[in-house]
């Protein structure tokens, strides 16, 4: 699964290209076959669904829990912690296995979070999947879709990410474009941008601030 690191000062920024307050980055996980790639209305499917992450739900433990397995123990992009300031204003996203799965295992299988960082420009960021449902790649496009829709539905005109270079076919296969090329830790990336007339509006409603 590819992940999505948005907007840490530890990883790093282009100092000309890329909106300078908010750099998210993608970074090579497990591959996903683009040809097979395919969006459902409902992002969902017999074994997983997707679900914005309401404050007070039990969910958001687990949820916090698999981005530090990931962002921190597999990726060592963070020491301890991924949180940052961000996280105040996110909302987040998780992916949901339903019925038995692993002994004693979460629920939550997959994790993104979307950020509107200036009126109506949106960024996706911690996108990520538990490693013991990689194989699985509707989770990935469940995560995307949800994450491009329900921004799209809460006024976003512009859905933006950054994509490493090795990547950046896979995601114009996903109806993204490249807008501006830019370099994280000495790596080309490609800032990208979804076409929100693939991405139909949600119905979802926004919480209250």
């Amino acid at each position: 699964m590819f992940f999505i690191d948005p907007s840490s000062h530890d990883i790093g920024r282009s100092p000309t290209s890329a909106p300078a307050a908010f750099t998210p980055s993608v970074r090579w996980g497990l591959g996903i076959d683009a040809e097979d790639f395919r969006l459902s209305p409902s992002a969902c499917s017999e074994r997983f669904s997707f679900h914005l992450l309401r404050p007070g739900t039990p969910l958001l433990a687990q949820y916090w829990e698999l981005r530090s397995r990931i962002f921190c123990q597999e990726q060592h992009l963070f020491e301890s912690s991924d949180r940052d300031e961000h996280d105040a204003s996110a909302t987040a996203i998780a992916a949901i296995a339903h019925g038995a799965n692993r002994a004693g295992s979460s629920p939550v299988v997959g994790v993104v979070r979307i950020l509107e960082q200036k009126p109506r420009l949106w960024y996706g960021g911690r996108l990520g999947v538990d490693a013991a449902f990689r194989r699985h790649n509707q989770i990935g496009k469940g995560l995307i879709w949800k994450a491009v829709t329900t921004a799209n539905g809460w006024g976003c005109d512009r859905f933006l990410a950054t994509v490493q270079l090795q990547n950046v076919r896979f995601f114009q296969r996903l109806h993204w474009s490249s807008v501006d090329t830019l370099e994280i830790k000495g790596l080309p990336h490609h800032l990208m941008e979804a076409d929100l007339s693939y991405y139909a509006p949600s119905r979802e409603r926004r919480p209250v601030a």
